[in-house]
């Protein structure tokens, strides 16, 4: 669980360069990452998506071109992360906190939140408003950063506070935004954990599906 008002502070401050610190911290595997996700929600056929902590839009925008005749929302609490999507060409945008939702019960088919759940205020009662405005038998995914199993683990943590704050702090000229970003990872549930954290909150069937060796996970679950 975070502080809503020091996340949005952060990401107003990288906004401008997000997307291009994403592709080189990676090293382009975010781009497969989305992939992934994006055949995964084809499959379910939805017409109606909420894109939630949609930011600068990448995810939304490939669920569109998989998916022509479907609806897609894109919702984010960082306006400038919506203005960065807007200038992509997506729409609709809607700002909005994903613990407080501005949507009807039963409003969509499936919906999506990529590397977003981590950031919010409570993470419990964010999975509730998703699991809420999912029609009955919708389908959510959450793709997000998780931890590698050792020995890859310490490299990994080597590399995420020590290697990728500097980087990043070059790139977008905000070092402790992304000291942050190691911090969230470390105390954000991943793999079982997660998976019992959605069945406690209005969802069934959740599954992980670790990628990267595990550095993200795609979490899928049914309301």
């Amino acid at each position: 669980m975070q502080n809503p008002a020091k996340v949005r502070g952060i990401f107003t401050a990288i906004a401008a360069r997000y997307d291009l610190a994403n592709h080189v911290l990676s090293g382009g595997l975010d781009f497969l990452w989305r992939a992934r996700a994006v055949r995964m929600v084809k499959a379910w056929r939805p017409r109606t998506i909420l894109d939630l902590a949609t930011g600068s839009g990448d995810l939304a925008l490939a669920l569109g071109k998989a998916l022509p005749e479907a609806r897609i929302v894109g919702a984010d609490f960082c306006h400038p992360m919506l203005q960065v999507a807007a200038g992509k060409g997506l729409h609709p945008l809607v700002v909005a906190d994903g613990t407080r939702l501005p949507f009807a019960d039963a409003s969509f088919d499936a919906v999506t939140v990529a590397f977003g759940l981590r950031n919010m205020e409570s993470w419990p009662g964010a999975l509730r408003e998703m699991s809420r405005v999912l029609r009955p038998d919708g389908h959510l995914l959450v793709l997000d950063f998780s931890l590698p199993r050792p020995p890859l683990a310490f490299a990994y943590r080597f590399y995420l506070h020590r290697v990728l704050p500097r980087v990043a702090g070059m790139i977008t000229g905000n070092r402790a935004g992304y000291e942050y970003l190691g911090a969230s990872i470390e105390a954000f549930p991943s793999g079982r954990a997660m998976c019992e954290l959605m069945q406690q909150n209005n969802l069934r069937d959740a599954l992980t599906r670790p990628l990267a060796a595990g550095i993200v996970s795609i979490y899928t679950a049914r309301k």
